[in-house]
């Protein structure tokens, strides 16, 4: 089973990802911040990183930054409310970009073919 882990600042969001997410089979671990992701990595195995984009002290961009130089085997999904990024994605570290919406289907779609199930 994948383990998933999950960082937005949005509490609500998050925790609805996370529901979703494991609905769907998957193994979901959360996190409201980057530095919080960055203590997880270090304790637990983790195939996937879904974060936001925005969030306060370290973004989602750096965070993805340092996972990809660290764990370089990791699949990096960046999640923003902004569909603008979308132009700029090609040059981040990450393997998909999602606009977040309440439907979740994409975001399933994507991991799904990311993590190859």
């Amino acid at each position: 089973m994948a383990r998933i882990l999950i960082v937005d600042d949005e509490d609500n969001l998050r925790l609805l990802i996370k529901e979703e997410l494991e609905e769907a089979g998957y193994d979901v671990i959360d996190a409201s911040s980057a530095k919080k992701a960055l203590e997880i990595f270090k304790e637990e195995d983790i195939d996937l990183l879904c974060t936001d984009i925005e969030m306060p002290d370290m973004n989602g961009l750096e965070l993805a930054g340092e996972i990809r130089k660290k764990y370089s085997e990791t699949k990096i999904i960046l999640l923003t409310a902004y569909s603008h990024y979308k132009s700029e994605m090609a040059s981040w570290a990450a393997d998909a970009y999602v606009v977040k919406s309440m439907d979740l289907t994409e975001l399933k779609d994507i991991i799904a073919n990311i993590l190859k199930i």
